[in-house]
């Protein structure tokens, strides 16, 4: 089904370029596949505290996409484990994150640390896909990506609309049973992002694909939704579906009918989003110095 024109005027363009650069073959299969990678030794349980603290943050980790000056792989990896560790973050949602990366942090996280992983796949004009290699040999495809303190199951990449040539990126969700709760990391479509067709909009069709996925309670769900807030002062506030904000809370809503939050990105604008149907029980944005995003940390009572 083709999607109609953008009905809003011309979104912000993301400050930094996509450059993407086609796949070899051999990380061709990543590009279709979820690969989770979950600690054969038994998972300690965090059932028992009753919160948990979860977090976004687009690493910026793919370099040839205006990422170079952010900072070092083995930097952003620093920052990575200091979410997990200094910060509490248990469960924490990663945009362009580099798979070699991603397991390496996992590693040295510890053998109760789980992932899983989803790479971006760029389709050409001819329809043919492949995923998207990092710069760097033995970093792997770029993707987005689940890391987790307790297991990881049922992890899902979730059918939504993509630019019919160019970046798709996705949403993937998975279930952290020590909580019951159900966590969603998307990462959407900025406008300009169909090579063929830079004037159609996906974020509209993005976020209700990401809502009807999510339980109406028990979940924490956002990422890097490339979009502000629903605000007045907002002209493609009309992409936004009703139930963030409405029936779920978003991290830094400071009230019901509150439609803002801290800026998340190094441009001013907020982009990064953790939503819940759970009592919230803290917010934090935390500037790691390796990005042009901050993190989001959410801290939930799930008992």
């Amino acid at each position: 089904m083709l999607l109609m024109a953008s009905r809003s005027a011309s979104g912000r363009r993301r400050g930094r370029g996509l450059k993407v650069v086609v796949a070899v073959l051999a990380l061709l299969s990543l590009a279709t596949v979820v690969a989770v990678t979950q600690s054969a030794s038994p998972t300690r349980s965090f059932a028992s505290a009753h919160k948990l603290t979860v977090a976004t943050w687009n690493m910026c980790g793919v370099r040839q996409w205006g990422c170079a000056t952010t900072g070092s792989r083995s930097e952003k990896k620093l920052q990575l484990k200091r979410l997990a560790t200094r910060a509490g973050a248990r469960v924490i949602l990663l945009q362009e994150a580099c798979a070699g990366d991603l397991e390496s942090a996992r590693r040295e996280l510890g053998a109760s640390w789980h992932s899983a992983f989803r790479a971006y796949k760029w389709r050409n004009s001819t329809g043919s896909t492949s995923a998207v290699p990092c710069a760097v040999r033995g970093q792997g495809a770029a993707g987005f990506a689940i890391l987790s303190a307790p297991a990881l199951s049922h992890v899902t990449a979730v059918a939504s609309r993509q630019p019919s040539v160019g970046l798709q990126r996705g949403i993937l969700c998975a279930q952290v049973a020590a909580h019951r709760i159900e966590v969603c990391n998307a990462h959407l479509s900025p406008p300009g992002s169909d090579k063929a067709h830079p004037g159609w909009e996906y974020r509209d069709d993005q976020l209700k694909a990401l809502v009807a996925t999510v339980p109406k309670r028990r979940t924490v769900y956002g990422g890097d939704l490339n979009v502000d807030p629903p605000g007045v002062n907002n002209p493609a506030r009309w992409v936004w579906p009703a139930a963030p904000y409405g029936t779920h809370r978003e991290c830094d809503q400071s009230s019901g009918s509150a439609r803002s939050g801290r800026p998340t990105h190094l441009s001013g604008h907020k982009l990064d989003y953790l939503f819940t149907g759970l009592p919230r029980s803290g917010c934090a944005v935390r500037d790691t110095g390796t990005s042009d995003h901050r993190a989001l940390l959410l801290q939930v009572r799930t008992g």
